[in-house]
Formats: C-alpha cells, sequence, structure tokens
C-alpha cells in the first residue's frame, strides 16, 4: 500500500478514498466489523481492563481501584460484552432478512475479543472490503476518532493494510441524528411523561435531562471539523443539544400539554483531575437544584449511551436515582436503544446507505447537523495530548 503522505484516505476503499465528505457511489463492502468499548467480564478482569483503558494516561493504581468498585458490585462483570453480543445477533438477523450476505465481526477496544481478532479473522476469511460500526454516535476524540485510529493500528501492526491484496476500513457516518438512534430515546421520554400526566402531574413540574458522557472541555472544542466554528462544548454539545431537542420539539406536537416542560443537557461520569475543566453541569448537580425551581418530577435520558453499560448503570441507576430521591422528585431513567428493533434496522440503514452509494440528500437524519459525514473532516475530534495518529476513514490532517 502508498504510504500514508501519498494518500488522501489512509485504508479507504476505492470510492473512500478520494476524501469526498459522503460517499455516494456503490461499495461492493463483504463484511461488517462491529467496534466497541469492551468490558471486564470477571472479578479478576478489572484492574486489567481498566489499566487497558487509561493505558499512558499515568493514572494511580488507587485511582484504578476506586473506579474497580463500580465493576465489582456487578461481579466484576460489565453489561457491555453481553450486550454487544446480542447486538451482534439481531444485526445478523437483520441482514440475513434483508438478503445483504454481509458476516459481522466483534471486536473491543479494550477486552476480548479485540479488534486485532476481528480484522484478523475477517481478512483470514478472505474479506477485503470491510465497513466499520462503532458503537458509539458522536463527535469526540473517545467515540470516533480513536476508534479510527484502532482500526489504522490494526492494520498497520498486522500488515493487513498493505501488499498486492490490502484489507481496506471505511466506517459508517456517525448516527447521533439517524431516526433509528433517536426512536427509543423519544419512546422513553414520552411514556414517562404521559404516566406522570396521567397520575395528576402538572406537566411545569416535570423536567428532562439528557444525559452524556462529560470530556475535558478542551477535547469538547476540538470535536468536529477544524473548519467548522462550533459553539461552547463543539460538536460533541451541539449534537446532543440538537437530538434533545428534537425529542422535546417532537413531544410537544404529540402532546400539546407538555410545552410547559424544561429541560437540559448534563453531564456525568466524570474522571479527570479537579484542575482540568470537564463539560458541565453534572446530572447530580443539577438535579438537586430541581426543587427549588418547582419541579417535582424528572426523567434523567441516558442521551449518549447506546446501551446499559456500567456507566448507566452505576452512575445514573445507582447514583442519579439517589440524588433524585434525595431531592424529594419523583424519577424515572429511560432506555437506551440497547437492541431496539428501531436501532438496530437503523443501522442496518447505515450499512445500505454505503453498499448503495446512496446520495447524502436522500439520507435520513433529524437535526440539521447530518447527515453527518462517511469520510471524516481534516483535524476531526483532535487529540491535543497525543497529536494525530494514523487514523482510517478520514483525511489526513
Amino acid at each position: 500500500m502508498s504510504t500514508e503522505t501519498e494518500v488522501t484516505v489512509p485504508f479507504a476503499s476505492a470510492a473512500a478514498a478520494s476524501g469526498a465528505p459522503h460517499v455516494e457511489v456503490p461499495v461492493a463492502y463483504d463484511a461488517v466489523i462491529l467496534a466497541s468499548f469492551g468490558g471486564p467480564e470477571g472479578q479478576d478482569d478489572v484492574i486489567p481492563f481498566l489499566r487497558n483503558v487509561t493505558r499512558g494516561r499515568g493514572i494511580p493504581e488507587e485511582r484504578l481501584e476506586e473506579v474497580g468498585t463500580h465493576y465489582r458490585a456487578f461481579g466484576g462483570v460489565s453489561p457491555i460484552n453481553q450486550q454487544n453480543r446480542e447486538l451482534k445477533a439481531a444485526l445478523e438477523a437483520e441482514i440475513a432478512r434483508r438478503g445483504l450476505g454481509l458476516p459481522v465481526y466483534w471486536g473491543n477496544r479494550n477486552w476480548a475479543p479485540y479488534l486485532e481478532d476481528a480484522v484478523s479473522q475477517a481478512a483470514a476469511d478472505g474479506h477485503r472490503t470491510l465497513l466499520a460500526l462503532a458503537t458509539s454516535a458522536y463527535s469526540s476524540y473517545s467515540s470516533d476518532r480513536q476508534y479510527r485510529e484502532d482500526l489504522a493500528r490494526v492494520l498497520i501492526d498486522t500488515g493487513l493494510g498493505e501488499g498486492d491484496d490490502p484489507v481496506t476500513i471505511d466506517k459508517v457516518r456517525l448516527f447521533f441524528d439517524h431516526p433509528g438512534f433517536v426512536e427509543p430515546f423519544f419512546e422513553g421520554v414520552r411514556e414517562a411523561v404521559e404516566g406522570w400526566i396521567a397520575d395528576g402531574v402538572e406537566p411545569s413540574t416535570i423536567h428532562v435531562l439528557f444525559s452524556t458522557h462529560s470530556i475535558p472541555t478542551g477535547d469538547a472544542d476540538r470535536s468536529g471539523p477544524r473548519d467548522v466554528e462550533w459553539p461552547e462544548g463543539g460538536a460533541y454539545a451541539a449534537q446532543h443539544r440538537a437530538v434533545a431537542a428534537y425529542i422535546m420539539g417532537r413531544l410537544a406536537e404529540e402532546i400539546p400539554a407538555v410545552g410547559t416542560i424544561g429541560w437540559d443537557l448534563v453531564f456525568q461520569s466524570r474522571s479527570g483531575p479537579p484542575s482540568q475543566p470537564w463539560l458541565e453541569p453534572d446530572v447530580n448537580d443539577r438535579i438537586a437544584q430541581l426543587p427549588g425551581e418547582g419541579k417535582a418530577a424528572v426523567a434523567i435520558v441516558p442521551l449518549g449511551f447506546v446501551s446499559d453499560h456500567m456507566e448507566v448503570m452505576w452512575d445514573l441507576d445507582n447514583e442519579a436515582l439517589a440524588s433524585a430521591a434525595d431531592a424529594g422528585l419523583r424519577a424515572v431513567r429511560t432506555r437506551t436503544p440497547g437492541t431496539h428493533p428501531a436501532f438496530v434496522a437503523g443501522l442496518v440503514d447505515l450499512i445500505e446507505e454505503r453498499l448503495n452509494g446512496t446520495p447524502a440528500a436522500e439520507r435520513p437524519h433529524v437535526t440539521d447537523l447530518g447527515p453527518w459525514y462517511d469520510v471524516s473532516r481534516p483535524g476531526d475530534c483532535e487529540n491535543a495530548r497525543l497529536g494525530f495518529l494514523p487514523a482510517a476513514a478520514g483525511l489526513i490532517p
């Protein structure tokens, strides 16, 4: 394969190699790589897993032990691997139903099965034109560019991206505003609000908190393409706010009485030192303020999460719901997409977009920010500490 400096998009299919934002010609992909974060599956796995997650960041062992208590409370087992097994099976069933004939290989960043295993097995099975689908919907280093770096690293380390018959890897667009991803969140908010109203709760006393993982403000400001002027919080916060606004606007249309319901974007799971600015407000701090604003009920929506993994089960189901109880609020944590039929169908729709070369103008999206790019733009989601490592599915910075 050509060296990185001689190509526009490293490790790309011929159709994506030009660097156009959207690939609008059909591509004959022969396999799908389901890429995810990974998680421990036993008490002995917890600390080695957390070392993988924090590698190179100088996190002391005592901090790892502190975070490890969250996993140990669930027997050392993160739910994410089982959720990915279920998602893989659901994707395979939907792909088969549509007659697409694409195998799905699953690999993680931080725990077995690793991405190296998935890509190597796909290559051993004779597949060369791969399409990656990461279980992250939004723009940020850890949710987008790091996955693309992982894919490039695997191709470099294994040598599969070189030679006369190289493996290529493209990636489906970020799906934060795809209808299939948004629908389960909307259904959860509607169910919570309708239930409270039916129970006599005044709509003006209901509040909705859309929660996502906090990240350092510097990382947030660098999320998204560098040639776009983003508001505070960068593309990461803008994408979440746009989806939340869509959900609340649609709710007001379907249930006119809810027009008085307020909402906020909040953040959770902060892990950095106190001296480093991270996105705020914290979900628990915002919950504590709600009684003083006359609120009686709060719906906590895990908008930044694809499934009920540890940050949802610990930080929301445990800590945030406890904060709501302390504040005297009625509270519910709404569902994540998981294997909701609309979500699974939506992911396969995204695969078919690339198989068919669907024009950008015909791609479904529920916010003005979409449809997002097939090929990441220059400088997208830079990691200031590491710089720009080789990354698949994006233009070289």
